[in-house]
C-alpha cells in the first residue's frame, strides 16, 4: 500500500492552487453541491467551452479540482441542501487566498446578490457561507471562540493572522526576527511568517543557515540571505511559471506534493505534473483510497489481534494441561513402583502422631533418619502439618502425599488428576482448532479485501458529444438524442438537427424534442422499429411520465417544419419552437424505459432507452414505468438488481457504478421497477 504523508495544504500550496482555480473557474456556474462526508464538499461546476469540473473542498485540509468519482450519499446532508439554496446556478466571480493564510474565499454571484464561501484549511477546519450583508448564513461547524464566533446570523470575522504576509514583507520588518532572542531561527520563521516548518527549513537550507541557530546569533549577512531566499522561493511559485512535483521515495511512497522543487527533498525522486491541481488530485486520491481500504480492514485487523492473543493463551494452557497430565501420571507410577516403602513411611508418621508426639518431634526424627540414610526416611523431603501432608523426593521427583490416605489412595488421586487434565486437553484442543479456523477465515477475508481494493479511484469518464443530452442507440444502430431541458432543447435543434433527420415530440406541453440521426439516409428508409423506439423515447421522457399517464400520442416531422420564428405578435421562450405543416402521429404509446449496463473494455457503461433497443445491446437491464419512488433510492435499487444479474466478477464492478450515472436515465419524477 502506498504511504501518504502530507496531511494538509500549506500557504504556498494554497497561493498557487487558488490562482489556478480562479483561472479555470472564473465566470463558471455551480450546477450542484454535494457533501461526500462530514468534512468534504464537492461542487459541480460548468464553464463555457470546458468539460464539467468538480471542485473538492475538505475542511481543515485541502481544496483542488478533481477528475475522480466520489460516492455521494443517497440523502443529502442538511448543510449541502442549504448551500444549494444559495449557490446553485450562481456564478463564480473570484477564487482567492485570504492574505497568505490557509483560507480560501470563493465569491459567488446569484440573483444580483454576492455570497462568499469561506474555506478554512487549518486545524479542524470549517466551511462558512457569508451572505451579501456580511453575516453568516450557514457553517459546517458552529462554535464560540475567544477571538470570534462562528454562529448563524452573526457578522463574519476572519481569524486573527498568525504572522506577517511574506508577499508584502519588507527587509526592515524582517529584522524583527532578531527579537526572538534564544529561539531557533526555524521556529522564529514559522512564527513571524504565515508559513509552516517545511518551508521554513527549505529557506534556511537554501540560505546555508543552520536551523537551530538562535535568532540573536544571526549576522546581518545571514538575515540578508534568508530574506533573499524567501523572495526567490516566492518567485518560483509565481503561478505563471509554476512547476509542481510529487516527491516519491525508493519504496514508491508518495511523500509530499509541492508547487516547486525543494532542496529538503533532494534525496527523493520528483515526478512532474502539469498543474498543482492535477498533482494534488492524484496525491489525495491515493490517500483517500488508502484510508478507505484501511477503514475497511481495521475491524478485521482488530478482531485478528484479539483472536491471536486468545490463541497464544490457548496454546499455553494446552501445553500446561499436557504437562500436568504427564506429571500426575508419572507421580502415580512412581508411587506404585515404591508402594511398600511409601506405605511404611506414611504408617510410621501417623503411628507416631497417634502415640502423642508433636509434628515437630516427628519432623526432627525424620530429619535424623534422612541424615542416617535409613529407609524409608530417605524419601522424606518436607512435612507440612497445616495441610496434613508430606512431601517426598523419589527418582528426582518431589511431590506431595496426603497423610490421611494410603499410598495406593494417593496414587489413585494422582491418576485421577491426570485423567481430569486429559479430559480438559480434549476441550482445549477443540477450542484451539476453532480459534485457528476463525483466524484463517479472517486472514482470507483480509487478503480478499486487499485484492478487491481498487488500484485507483474511478475517474469521470470522458463523455461523447451526445452524452450531455438524453440519448440511446436504436435496435438498428441509429443514434437518437433528446433535450434534457429548455437549453439543450434549443441546442439540439439549432446545432445538431440535419436535413435528413427525423424530429419527434410528445403531444403534451413540457416534452423534449427528440431527433433520430439518420446519417444522411432518407427518412422513409429507416426501419419502422427505430421510429417506434424514438416515439416511445419521446413519450417516456415527457411530462406525461411525471403525471403518471399510462399512454400518450407522439408525432414526428421533418426538420424544415421546425422554426424559431413565431407568428407575428407572439414570442417563443427558450427551448420552444413552432411546428408547421402536417404531423405524423404514433398513437397510444405506453410509457416505459429500460436501464442496463453494457461492457466496454472491461468497464461497464450505463445505457437507457426503449426496451427493444436496450435488449439488443445487453442482457443486464431492468424496466421502469412511472411511479413515486424518488430517483436517488430508485437508482440504488436498479444498481443492486443489475449487479445480481451479473457474474461474481462483474457484480463487484457494477456495484461501483456511480448512482448519478443511473439517475441520468431515470425520467423526471422518479419511477417504479417492473
Amino acid at each position: 500500500m502506498v504511504i501518504i504523508l502530507k496531511e494538509e495544504l500549506n500557504s504556498f500550496d494554497i497561493y498557487v492552487v487558488t490562482y489556478e482555480l480562479d483561472h479555470i473557474l472564473h465566470g463558471a456556474r455551480i450546477d450542484n453541491v454535494y457533501q461526500i462526508n462530514p468534512k468534504i464538499l464537492l461542487l459541480k461546476v460548468r464553464n463555457k467551452g470546458l468539460p464539467q469540473i468538480q471542485l473538492l473542498i475538505e475542511a481543515g485540509k485541502r481544496i483542488h479540482s478533481t477528475s475522480h468519482i466520489f460516492e455521494k450519499p443517497l440523502k443529502p446532508p442538511i448543510f449541502s441542501i442549504a448551500l444549494r439554496k444559495y449557490l446553485r446556478n450562481g456564478e463564480i466571480t473570484e477564487i482567492r487566498q485570504h492574505e497568505f493564510e490557509r483560507i480560501v474565499i470563493i465569491e459567488v454571484k446569484k440573483g444580483g446578490e454576492e455570497y462568499r464561501l469561506v474555506c478554512e484549511l487549518f486545524r479542524e477546519g470549517n466551511i462558512i457561507l457569508v451572505g451579501p450583508d456580511g453575516k453568516i448564513l450557514q457553517a459546517l461547524t458552529y462554535r464560540r471562540m475567544k477571538d470570534r464566533n462562528v454562529l448563524r446570523g452573526e457578522s463574519f470575522q476572519y481569524p486573527p493572522s498568525i504572522g506577517c504576509n511574506p508577499k508584502t514583507l519588507n527587509r526592515e520588518v524582517f529584522n524583527e526576527i532578531k527579537a526572538f532572542g534564544e529561539t531557533d531561527i526555524v521556529r522564529a520563521l514559522t512564527k513571524l511568517l504565515s508559513i509552516g516548518g517545511l518551508y521554513a527549513e527549505e529557506i534556511l537550507i537554501r540560505a546555508g543557515v543552520e536551523k537551530n541557530t538562535p535568532c540573536k546569533s544571526l549576522r546581518e549577512d545571514d538575515l540578508n540571505r534568508i530574506f533573499d531566499r524567501l523572495q526567490n522561493l516566492l518567485l518560483e511559485i509565481a503561478p505563471e511559471g509554476v512547476k509542481p512535483y510529487v516527491f516519491v521515495d525508493e519504496q514508491g511512497n508518495w511523500i509530499d506534493v509541492s508547487p516547486t522543487r525543494l532542496e529538503i527533498y533532494a534525496h527523493l525522486k520528483p515526478e512532474r505534473f502539469g498543474s498543482l491541481n492535477e498533482a494534488l488530485d492524484e496525491y489525495y486520491a491515493k490517500a483517500y483510497l488508502g484510508k478507505k481500504v484501511s477503514d475497511t480492514a481495521r475491524p478485521i485487523e482488530r478482531e485478528l489481534g484479539r483472536l491471536r492473543r486468545i490463541l497464544k493463551e490457548q496454546e499455553e494452557a494446552l501445553e500446561n494441561l499436557k504437562r500436568m497430565a504427564e506429571l500426575n501420571r508419572g507421580i502415580g507410577d512412581i508411587i506404585y513402583r515404591h508402594m511398600n516403602e511409601i506405605q511404611t513411611l506414611l504408617q510410621w508418621i501417623m503411628g507416631e502422631k497417634r502415640s502423642g508426639k508433636s509434628w515437630s518431634e516427628i519432623d526432627e526424627a525424620l530429619q535424623k533418619g534422612k541424615q542416617a540414610m535409613r529407609v524409608p526416611a530417605v524419601y522424606f523431603h518436607l512435612l507440612k502439618p497445616e495441610e496434613v501432608a508430606l512431601q517426598i523426593s523419589i527418582e528426582d521427583q518431589t511431590f506431595q502425599l496426603d497423610l490421611r490416605l494410603s499410598a495406593k489412595e494417593n496414587a489413585a488421586d494422582y491418576y485421577e488428576k491426570a485423567k481430569k487434565a486429559q479430559r480438559k486437553i480434549s476441550g482445549a484442543d477443540k477450542a484451539l482448532l476453532q480459534t485457528q479456523s476463525r483466524i484463517k477465515e479472517l486472514e482470507s477475508r483480509m487478503a480478499e479485501q486487499m485484492r478487491e481494493a481498487p488500484g485507483e479511484l474511478p475517474r469521470i469518464p470522458k463523455k461523447r458529444w451526445y452524452e450531455k443530452f438524453r440519448w440511446f442507440y436504436s435496435s438498428a444502430g441509429f443514434l437518437v438524442i433528446a433535450g434534457r431541458d429548455a437549453s439543450t432543447n434549443e441546442i439540439i435543434i439549432k446545432k445538431h438537427m440535419e436535413p435528413n433527420d427525423i424530429v419527434f415530440h410528445a403531444d403534451i406541453p413540457g416534452a423534449p424534442f427528440v431527433i433520430v440521426k439518420t446519417e444522411g439516409k432518407a427518412p422513409l428508409s429507416l426501419p419502422e422499429q427505430t421510429l417506434k423506439e424514438a416515439a416511445q423515447f419521446a413519450a417516456s421522457y415527457s411530462r406525461a411520465w411525471r403525471e403518471m399517464l399510462a399512454a400518450i400520442d407522439v408525432y414526428w416531422i421533418s426538420p424544415e417544419q421546425v422554426s424559431k420564428r413565431p407568428p407575428s405578435g407572439q414570442y417563443l421562450s427558450r427551448g420552444a419552437f413552432m411546428i408547421y405543416g402536417t404531423r405524423n402521429y404514433v398513437r397510444n404509446l405506453s410509457l416505459e424505459v429500460a436501464i442496463g449496463v453494457k461492457k466496454e473494455e472491461d468497464k461497464f457503461k450505463v445505457i437507457g432507452g426503449p426496451s427493444n433497443a436496450i435488449t439488443k445491446q445487453t442482457n443486464i437491464f431492468v424496466r421502469l414505468i412511472p411511479g413515486r419512488e424518488r430517483s436517488g433510492k430508485l437508482a440504488k435499487q436498479i444498481r443492486d438488481k443489475l449487479a445480481r444479474m451479473a457474474s461474481d466478477a462483474d457484480r463487484k464492478k457494477i456495484l461501483k457504478t456511480p448512482l448519478e450515472e443511473i439517475q441520468r436515465f431515470i425520467p423526471s419524477g422518479g419511477g417504479s421497477l417492473i
